[in-house]
């Protein structure tokens, strides 16, 4: 069974709002989740990571724009993007178990991609 399902992607215009979410087929096996993003010839990279108690933290680059959260029952994960730039055209990823959950750790289980598209 796939374990993380990502939903939400699609084509915005610069400066809108878009939300993204990732189903989790096993709420309580990782304490730790994410979402990362990779833009077209780039390394993918985390933006967001969130620990079961909810405490997130960011990449810089998304401080302020983008928001994390995970429903009470831990079944579902989301990320608000709000005032998004061309440059957040990307794969966006969801990700599951880290020993440290910051952005830039490792994960262990990965979700399949949702493309989101901004237009200047």
């Amino acid at each position: 069974q796939v374990q993380l399902v990502e939903s939400g992607g699609g084509s915005v215009q610069a400066g809108g709002s878009l939300r993204l979410a990732c189903r989790n087929a096993y709420p309580y096996r990782y304490q730790c989740m994410a979402w990362f993003l990779q833009a077209p010839g780039k390394e993918r990279v985390g933006v967001a990571a969130i620990t079961t108690s909810g405490v997130p933290d960011y990449a810089d680059t998304v401080k302020g724009r983008f928001t994390i959260s995970r429903d009470n029952a831990n079944t579902t994960l989301y990320l608000d993007m709000a005032n998004l730039k061309p440059e957040d055209t990307a794969m966006y990823y969801c990700a599951a178990g880290s020993k440290r959950c910051v952005p830039t750790s490792q994960f262990s289980c990965w979700g399949q991609e949702t493309q989101v598209t901004n237009s200047s």
